[in-house]
């Protein structure tokens, strides 16, 4: 045998086995996994209740649902690899708000993505759910995903600290009275008032676009070097740094969650899913917490802003997107499945009917007996338009870099100079989006 296979024994017994092993697969092919729908989501919150209501939809309309639960990060490229190459798209897919847009670039017939503004509006949608939800999945006037949430932003607070202090949440009607409370409050390296972060944007850009403001207007232009983004920003970093601050960060985890019970920090800013973790991760502050609205900047102005997101969209590479459609509408709009999730999320779902349904008014003990769905449902009304692009995750980027170079300057110089550095600053960063933007116009 030898002397006819020329690379010896081994190489053959293997090339026998591949030749075996070949043929058995072929007379024995692997049992295709037949499902009507493929639908792929990034977060367990999710997956779980709608592995126990997908059911009760296959029976309903004689098909079967492959429900895949992928890491958040993988659900973006293997997505964007699936839609390049054709092949293993699903029907449909949930989206964090922050990935969304980059499906959107290109010329319209190109978002791989099923145009839903027509759908939405036939159903109704536009006026039975949040409108300023639809923002953050419009491209060019074009509605291609439906909004999971609202994420309205409260105050998490420690109430017992409040209370032994004499502070008085009712008259914290803006940002004024809460920053004078916050500087008697403030013990510096020993207590901070408030939980803010000054290394990245996600606190800053909560507070721009509570003030109306945002990476992007409608048509997609970068604008958050306009003077909302300017005022904001000047506002923003003396309660973060300077010999004055108020506010500071840790980290998150369990460094967090102890500052917390050591009371080193009173107040988080807290949109409705965030409620969720701080129950999860700091039980021992039960009955030790409440959510007041945020201050508004000026009297009579918005007391709340959002924070986060997710979208539902269908493929384009969907063969069946009536039915596509019939499952969103079932995952999103039944009432009483949505309070059912609420009591395991706090997640505050966009369709206003179904804010009516007792689980919302529930007292929490947590809360100190706070409704919280209900004080989250009371403001989610008034949370702010974001509008976005293809381009969001740099402009964060860039907004984040700002934030840190304005955070430097004023430790090291305070208010000498500070406003022009601010506008200089932004406006590079916001120049440096533009820049990329035109080399890209999609």
């Amino acid at each position: 045998m030898m002397r006819t296979f020329p690379f010896g024994t081994a190489a053959l017994l293997m090339l026998f086995c591949s030749i075996v092993s070949g043929a058995w697969l072929g007379l024995h092919p692997a049992a295709q996994k037949q499902a009507d729908l493929t639908f792929w989501t990034f977060t367990k919150i999710h997956y779980d209740p709608y592995t126990e209501t997908i059911p009760t939809f296959e029976q309903q309309h004689h098909c079967k649902v492959d429900l895949q639960l992928v890491d958040t990060r993988a659900v973006t490229s293997r997505l964007q690899a699936a839609m390049l190459s054709d092949v293993d798209v699903p029907d449909l897919v949930e989206i964090p708000i922050d990935f969304a847009p980059a499906f959107f670039r290109g010329p319209l017939e190109h978002v791989g993505f099923i145009d839903l503004t027509q759908r939405i509006h036939q159903a109704g949608l536009w006026d039975k759910m949040v409108q300023a939800r639809f923002a953050p999945y419009t491209s060019r006037g074009h509605i291609f995903g439906l909004p999971h949430d609202v994420h309205p932003v409260q105050l998490a607070y420690r109430s017992d600290i409040f209370a032994q202090e004499g502070v008085d949440v009712s008259k914290i009607k803006t940002w004024d009275d809460f920053i004078r409370i916050g500087r008697k409050l403030t013990i510096p390296n020993k207590r901070y008032m408030l939980e803010l972060y000054d290394f990245r944007s996600a606190h800053l850009e909560a507070c721009m676009f509570q003030r109306g403001g945002g990476y992007f207007d409608p048509q997609g232009h970068c604008i958050f070097d306009n003077d909302i983004g300017v005022q904001t920003m000047l506002w923003f970093v003396p309660l973060v740094a300077g010999p004055h601050k108020i506010a500071g960060s840790i980290g998150s985890g369990q460094i967090l969650t102890q500052a917390v019970e050591d009371g080193y920090f009173l107040c988080l800013v807290c949109p409705d899913w965030r409620s969720k973790s701080i129950e999860k991760d700091i039980p021992r502050m039960a009955g030790k917490m409440k959510l007041m609205p945020l201050p508004a900047v000026t009297a009579n102005s918005r007391h709340t802003s959002t924070w986060g997101g997710t979208m539902l969209g269908i493929t384009r590479h969907c063969k069946n997107p009536d039915l596509a459609w019939q499952l969103a509408l079932h995952l999103y709009l039944n009432k009483k499945e949505l309070g059912k999730r609420y009591e395991g999320t706090n997640i505050l779902p966009a369709l206003r009917a179904a804010w009516s349904e007792p689980s919302f008014s529930q007292p929490r003990p947590y809360w100190c007996n706070q409704p919280i769905g209900a004080l989250y449902a009371k403001l989610a009304p008034d949370v702010p338009f974001q509008y976005t692009s293809p381009f969001i995750a740099t402009a964060k980027d860039k907004l984040g870099e700002a934030l840190v170079a304005c955070v430097q300057y004023y430790n090291a110089n305070g208010d000498n100079g500070f406003e022009p550095f601010v506008r200089a600053t932004l406006k590079e960063k916001a120049d440096q989006v533009r820049a990329l933007a035109a080399r890209n116009p999609y």
